[in-house]
């Protein structure tokens, strides 16, 4: 079944009136999920506001009874594994099974140095993900104490508790076949495509299917999601005059992977990438006070997909 979110930039402008807003929103208009990404800044600029990731998602887990939600991605940088996957367990329980877990290396250089984190060379976050990854597969999954050691992170004699009420899914993002698929095919139970191409998502899930095999493990193991901008207007007018001020045409952004029209087009849009196997599409909606755009598109798009 085809299921449609938003994704929002959470590090560009998001504060506690619209989050409140974009989740009751969401819940109201029958969007399947929210996911939000994890900064502490925007990646230039002056400083704007950012809410803190688990803060937010708790609130999520107890001022929503439908929706799913999580991050997209938690930065391994940011916290110790232990923590992270003790925080996702609890919120998870917290919202009856509603979260999904999205992790990642971390990419903004400029919020680690600002906040006094570390940030390593591409290898070395690379390494500290697939330690994180271990640590997080390790006291999810174990009912009994478990010791861990790695490059970067251990544990000695840990166990989760209270135990988590199911086994919290974990989400890897992007698109490279030599690093992020092989992770996915690892430890995922969702691969989320981003910003990607239609030919090229083809070929990199029948990679993904392969080297889920060479795991031991089912194509159908492992969920299928798009990350991608939504550029959406109610009439070819508006959305003629929304692009002509960015100086590209739909064409261009619809070849790059993005989502761009009126409802009929979105609607046609996701269609297509359906085919090819996609089940859960990420919206990325970047204005956040634009509730008015987002009850059009759900009353334009979501009817041809939602029961």
């Amino acid at each position: 079944m085809t299921q449609i979110g938003i994704m929002i930039e959470g590090q560009n402008g998001l504060n506690w009136e619209r989050w409140k807003r974009i989740l009751q929103a969401a819940e109201d208009l029958g969007f399947k999920f929210v996911f939000r990404s994890d900064h502490f800044t925007n990646a230039s600029g002056d400083d704007i506001d950012s809410l803190e990731l688990w803060v937010s998602l708790t609130y999520a887990a107890s001022h929503t009874k439908r929706i799913e939600f999580g991050p997209m991605v938690t930065p391994v940088t940011f916290r110790h594994p232990s923590m992270t996957v003790r925080y996702a367990s609890q919120v998870d329980d917290l919202s009856n099974g509603r979260l999904v877990l999205g992790m990642g290396a971390g990419w903004q250089e400029r919020e680690h140095k600002k906040f006094g984190i570390p940030f390593y060379d591409f290898p070395t976050r690379y390494a500290m993900l697939t330690e994180a990854l271990d640590i997080t597969q390790l006291l999810l999954e174990s009912d009994v104490h478990v010791s861990y050691e790695g490059q970067h992170f251990s544990l000695d004699d840990a166990v989760l508790l209270p135990r988590p009420q199911r086994r919290t899914p974990i989400l890897i993002g992007g698109n490279g076949p030599k690093r992020t698929l092989p992770l996915v095919a690892k430890y995922a139970q969702e691969w989320n495509a981003v910003f990607i191409e239609q030919e090229t998502y083809r070929e990199r899930s029948v990679l993904l299917d392969n080297l889920l095999q060479e795991q031991g493990r089912k194509p159908e193991n492992v969920k299928r999601s798009l990350m991608t901008q939504v550029v959406y207007s109610t009439t070819q007018a508006s959305l003629d005059a929304r692009l002509a001020t960015k100086g590209v045409s739909a064409a261009d952004l619809i070849a790059k992977g993005l989502i761009v029209g009126t409802g009929t087009a979105v609607v046609d849009q996701i269609g297509k990438w359906s085919e090819l196997g996609v089940e859960r599409f990420m919206l990325q909606w970047l204005d956040l006070d634009d509730m008015d755009g987002l009850e059009a598109l759900s009353n334009d798009v979501l009817p041809h997909f939602h029961n």
